[in-house]
C-alpha cells in the first residue's frame, strides 16, 4: 500500500514538473508586461530577469545548431497558440516541440535548485558591483 503511494506521489510530481519544465517560455512572457506595473528601476530589473529566463533556451537552440532567435520564436508562438506549455527546444530533430511526445522530463527539484542558484549568483554580483537604490534615479 505505501509503495503505491509513494508511487501516485511520484506520477504527480512527474506530471506537475511537465508542466514546469519549459515554463521559463511562459514565465517570460509573463513577466515583461508585470515589469511596466513597477515604477523607477524596479521594472528594468524585471525585465532584465525575464530576459535572462530567455537565455536558457536560446543558449539550448544554439548548441543544437538551430538559429537560436528564430527557433525560440517560433515555440514561444506555437506555445501561445496551442496553450501547451510543455513546448520546448526540439533539439533531437524529433519533428515535435511537445516535450511530453519526446519524453523529456527533468525533475522539479533539479529546477527548483537551479533558478536558486541562478539568483543567489545574481544577488552575489549586485552586492559586489554596485547597489542600486531607487534614490539615484
Amino acid at each position: 500500500m505505501m509503495l503505491y503511494a509513494l508511487l501516485e506521489i511520484l506520477f504527480a510530481t512527474i506530471q506537475l514538473y511537465m508542466v514546469v519544465v519549459q515554463q521559463r517560455f511562459l514565465a517570460q512572457l509573463l513577466w515583461k508586461p508585470a515589469a511596466g506595473k513597477h515604477p523607477g528601476v524596479e521594472q528594468y530589473a524585471i525585465r532584465a530577469f525575464a530576459d535572462a529566463l530567455d537565455s536558457v533556451p536560446m543558449a539550448l537552440a544554439e548548441n543544437s545548431g538551430l538559429q537560436p532567435i528564430e527557433t525560440l520564436s517560433a515555440v514561444k508562438a506555437q506555445q501561445i497558440k496551442e496553450n501547451n506549455p510543455c513546448c520546448g527546444i526540439d533539439c533531437n530533430d524529433v519533428g515535435t516541440n511537445d516535450m511530453r511526445e519526446q519524453n523529456v522530463f527533468e525533475t522539479l527539484i533539479g529546477k527548483q535548485q537551479q533558478l536558486l542558484l541562478a539568483t543567489q549568483v545574481v544577488k552575489m554580483i549586485l552586492k559586489i558591483d554596485d547597489v542600486i537604490t531607487p534614490s539615484e534615479y
